[in-house]
């Protein structure tokens, strides 16, 4: 069987997005291409939001492939799943204009909680729910009644769906295989800032050395995708970032969801160290301490951002943090590591346990020692987190992205949304309705 891994070009205009908007590796795709390669399947991997393509671009490789599969993910990369834009304007309106008579499948974090919605909005035959990089292969090699949170319409329009959600086995991923992407053309730098003391790097790329957290905030959106944390091998990861140095590349931006908890860690910091390229990630202080934070120095870690969510243990133990240290020894640790990583980023959620007036205070207190403090961020209730059932009192429906988009937009037009968000975005049923057709196509 021969399936088509496309990675539409994106945009988010009129969205409560705020995720990165920089093209990034659509690692999810390189991650099946690796499964569906040792299944025995041969592969067709376009990135049109990399290469700059459009749809009839696209098309004419789909034409010399002939493919049987055309695969299309609903939130760009893995690193933004966790927070997707809510709208499927981008996979409708592609799926649309590449016009294919393929199966038609979706992967992402918008059919992993809504498969049904997903189906219709998108105009896809097949959804899978979870993570996709080993259910895929399956579509050409089990009947479908036997995949993992598998959807899909038959030839009467009857629609099935099995119970579960593909989750994948990370130590059986191998190096990803970038001899024919254009890593060249992602000059993208995730996370690095001018004048951040990184001004030196030119070439980024994105690795992911593990997938899932072992925690359970309430915002966080990971309940139906990327739960469970699961670490590669050590040996492959550090293998496809030889390759990836190979070719250039100077800045790794790990997009796990949580760098810094499992046993390899170390030895992988170590293994950094002896290698010329700078990191950064996402993490949590209180998994550090002044030993480790002067082994990420050594690694060359450049950018260092860390949720902290909430100034008080009232409002950490509210969004079920279970941070293990107090305000003192987060605010001590996050100069610590100023004083040895250029950049270093605190993170906050606005929540009712904070005086805004203390968290003013704190803020100002690091931003004099050299620490970035996000100002407080809306936290919208996304159907696959915690949150979502806290705020609506029912598990996720079909209908939930639409509930979610509504109460953020009401909660928080008059109070604002964040530094970091357009602030007048649209309703959902605007950024998915036929008149915003001509924005996703702005750039086509």
């Amino acid at each position: 069987m021969k399936f088509a891994l496309v990675n539409p070009f994106w945009s988010f205009e009129g969205s409560t997005y705020f995720g990165c908007t920089e093209p990034h590796f659509p690692l999810e795709m390189l991650s099946a291409r690796e499964m569906l390669r040792a299944a025995g399947q041969e592969v067709l991997l376009v990135d049109a939001w990399m290469e700059n393509l459009t749809p009839e671009q696209v098309h004419a490789r789909l034409e010399a492939f002939g493919e049987d599969f055309l695969v299309l993910p609903t939130a760009p990369s893995y690193l933004f799943w966790r927070c997707p834009q809510p709208e499927l304007r981008v996979p409708r309106q592609w799926i649309a204009a590449l016009n294919r008579r393929s199966q038609r499948v979706v992967i992402g974090p918008h059919g992993s909680v809504t498969p049904l919605s997903t189906l219709e909005k998108t105009g896809a035959d097949i959804v899978l729910r979870g993570e996709p990089d080993q259910t895929l292969p399956q579509l050409a090699t089990l009947p479908w009644e036997l995949i993992a949170g598998c959807c899909w319409r038959d030839a009467k329009g009857v629609v099935h769906t099995t119970p579960g959600l593909g989750a994948t086995d990370m130590r059986a991923l191998g190096p990803l295989d970038y001899s024919d992407y254009p890593v060249e053309r992602h000059t993208h730098l995730h996370h690095i800032f001018p004048g951040n003391g990184a001004d030196h790097l030119r070439h980024g790329a994105e690795v992911e050395f593990a997938r899932g957290c072992p925690y359970a905030c309430t915002f966080c959106n990971k309940t139906l995708f990327r739960n469970k944390y699961r670490e590669r091998q050590l040996s492959a990861v550090l293998s496809e970032i030889d390759a990836l140095l190979a070719r250039g590349v100077d800045y790794i931006y790990f997009i796990d969801e949580i760098f810094g908890v499992g046993k390899q860690v170390r030895e992988l910091l170590e293994a950094l160290a002896q290698r010329p390229v700078s990191i950064g990630f996402q993490t949590r202080i209180d998994l550090w301490d002044e030993a480790s934070l002067d082994l990420l120095a050594r690694a060359h870690c450049v950018s260092f951002e860390c949720g902290v969510e909430s100034i008080t243990d009232e409002g950490r133990d509210a969004m079920n943090k279970h941070c293990r240290i107090s305000t003192d020894r987060i605010t001590e640790l996050l100069v610590y590591a100023k004083q040895r990583i250029p950049w270093v980023q605190a993170n906050l959620i606005k929540t009712p346990e904070d005086d805004p007036a203390l968290v003013a205070a704190w803020q100002a207190g690091l931003k004099a020692k050299g620490v970035w403090v996000s100002e407080p961020v809306p936290m919208f209730p996304f159907p696959g987190s915690p949150e979502y059932v806290t705020t609506f009192g029912v598990q996720p429906d079909e209908a939930a992205w639409e509930r979610a988009h509504s109460f953020y937009l009401q909660l928080f037009a008059d109070k604002g949304y964040s530094d970091i968000q357009d602030q007048q975005p649209l309703s959902l049923q605007e950024l998915e309705g036929g008149q915003q057709e001509k924005l996703a196509c702005a750039s086509c």
